[in-house]
C-alpha cells in the first residue's frame, strides 16, 4: 500500500446508489463507505477534478432497477461540465458507456476510484482504467462489498472486508492501493496537447 500518492485529475464513484448503502440492504461499513465517499466528492470539487458518479441499471425486479428507489444515487450530484452521471448496465463503468471519451476529453490522466461492489463493479472499472493506461487510486477504505456466502464443500463465509481486500490485490501491482480515502489529492485536469 501506497501512502500519499500524486494527485489525480478525477474521481469515479462507482455505483453509490441507496439499495448498497441504506436500509436493511446495505453493505457492511456503509456509513464508513459514504463518509469516506462524501469527503472524496468534497474535496475533488473543490481542487476542480472531474468527478463522474457511475449509476447501474439493475434488471427488472433488481433492487437497483431503473427508477426504483433503490437506484437513486446516495449523494447529491451537482451537474454541470466537471461533474457528470453515467449510467452503465455491466461492472466495468467503461463498456458501452461514454466514461472513456468523458475522461480523455477533460484531459484526465489518472483517477480515484471508490463505491460498491469491490469485487464486482469497482474491481472491473479499475483494471479497465489501467488497461487504458490511466493512472488509478483505489483508497482502502472507500470500497464496500457484501459478506460472499458459504458454499458447502468450498468454503465458509469470506468476510465484506477480506472480500474487498481480495479484489484490490486482484488488481496487481499497477493499481496505488492507499490506506486511507484522506491521503487522496485531487487537482484539476490539463486538457492533453494534440
Amino acid at each position: 500500500m501506497s501512502e500519499r500518492v500524486l494527485p489525480v485529475e478525477a474521481l469515479v464513484v462507482v455505483d453509490l446508489q441507496s439499495a448498497f448503502v441504506s436500509g436493511d440492504g446495505a453493505v457492511p461499513e456503509a456509513a464508513r463507505l459514504v463518509a469516506r465517499t462524501t469527503d472524496l466528492v468534497s474535496r475533488a470539487r473543490r481542487s476542480g477534478a472531474l468527478v463522474v458518479h457511475l449509476q447501474n441499471d439493475g434488471p427488472a425486479g433488481a433492487v437497483d432497477e431503473p427508477h426504483s428507489p433503490g437506484w437513486e444515487l446516495h449523494l447529491p450530484v451537482e451537474a454541470g461540465s466537471w461533474e457528470v452521471v453515467i449510467r452503465k448496465t455491466e461492472d466495468d463503468g467503461f463498456a458501452g458507456t461514454s466514461l472513456e471519451g468523458v475522461l480523455a476529453g477533460a484531459g484526465v490522466r489518472g483517477f480515484a476510484i471508490c463505491g460498491t461492489m469491490s469485487e464486482m463493479c469497482v474491481l472491473a472499472t479499475a483494471r479497465r482504467g489501467l488497461e487504458l493506461d490511466y493512472r488509478v487510486v483505489l483508497p482502502h477504505d472507500a470500497h464496500a462489498t457484501y459478506d460472499i456466502p458459504a458454499a458447502e464443500g468450498i468454503s465458509d463465509l469470506v468476510p465484506a472486508a477480506a472480500a474487498s481486500r481480495v479484489a484490490e490485490w486482484a488488481l496487481g501491482d499497477e493499481v496505488e492501493v492507499v490506506a486511507h480515502a484522506a491521503d487522496v489529492m485531487f487537482i484539476a485536469p490539463r486538457p492533453r496537447p494534440r
